[in-house]
């Protein structure tokens, strides 16, 4: 089911399987995406990292994402763009930028639990029934449901991840500088900068990031360039140098020494074996 807007909003919520899983790789521009998996069986390929999701986990996408299908089982999906709505521009109302998308590193996963599934599937089922109408009001009906959505989301995935330990400025701080470093990852590559961006510490950093007991903020950095790496060896034709270049290392050996550090193998391996 799709709803095509006026001004470009896009909106698709569909259930996928084996039949139609060719729906997850299609790249929408500036789309964002959620898929529930409904059973136990989905195995996809993700910017060429192997997941095998568990039944009432759901995951965050961006356009961004390279998916390879694997093993499909039963999934609800929602695809967006930000004409519909976009997270940025509507912060202050959900605050999932940094958590659920543009800013995670890693693949942002949560669980339903058994108290979330029935207002879930009682959402899924409203959104249905709003696709079908078609009046003047559809439109934001549909983005006040989405809202809703994205709101349930991100308080599961901040209680899951630990970000209760931090009070709302300190959270967002966290947020706020997830996002800095997915947008300036290829330019700015040390803590410092991302302090001095956010009138903070590197010390005041570590300590946040130190509550929610995850990855450093160094750590972010270097994984982001690290995924970014690998989307590059696999997905595109760009030589070794080219790529280096592309994630902000002008010198090839600080970088191939970078990516072994990191990876265990080097670019031109990694390349290969991706193949």
């Amino acid at each position: 089911m799709i709803y095509n807007g006026q001004t470009n909003e896009y909106l698709r919520v569909d259930l996928i399987d084996a039949t139609n899983c060719t729906i997850l790789k299609e790249n929408i521009e500036s789309s964002l995406t959620l898929i529930w998996c409904l059973d136990d069986t989905t195995i996809l390929k993700i910017d060429n990292k192997k997941h095998h999701f568990k039944k009432n986990e759901i995951v965050c996408f961006t356009e961004f994402h390279k998916i390879e299908t694997t093993n499909v089982g039963k999934l609800q999906m929602i695809r967006f763009n930000r004409a519909f709505y976009c997270i940025i521009d509507h912060d202050s109302e959900i605050s999932c930028k940094g958590i659920l998308f543009f800013g995670a590193s890693q693949l942002p996963i949560l669980k339903l639990l058994d108290k979330n599934i029935d207002t879930f599937e009682t959402l899924f089922k409203v959104f249905k029934n709003e696709m079908e109408s078609n009046d003047k009001l559809q439109l934001e009906m549909l983005q006040m449901l989405l809202k809703r959505l994205l709101i349930l989301c991100t308080r599961i995935y901040k209680d899951q991840h630990k970000y209760n330990t931090l009070d709302t400025t300190n959270s967002d701080i966290v947020r706020e500088y997830n996002f800095l470093v997915e947008t300036h990852f290829k330019t700015k590559h040390t803590v410092s900068e991302y302090a001095e961006i956010l009138n903070k510490s590197p010390k005041t950093l570590s300590n946040l990031f130190s509550k929610l007991e995850t990855k450093t903020p160094l750590q972010f950095i270097q994984d982001r360039i690290m995924l970014e790496t690998r989307r590059l060896l696999r997905y595109t034709d760009s030589s070794i140098k080219e790529i280096a270049y592309q994630v902000g290392y002008e010198d090839i050996q600080s970088f191939s020494r970078f990516f072994k550090k990191n990876e265990g193998i080097s670019p031109s391996e990694y390349k290969k074996m991706s193949l």
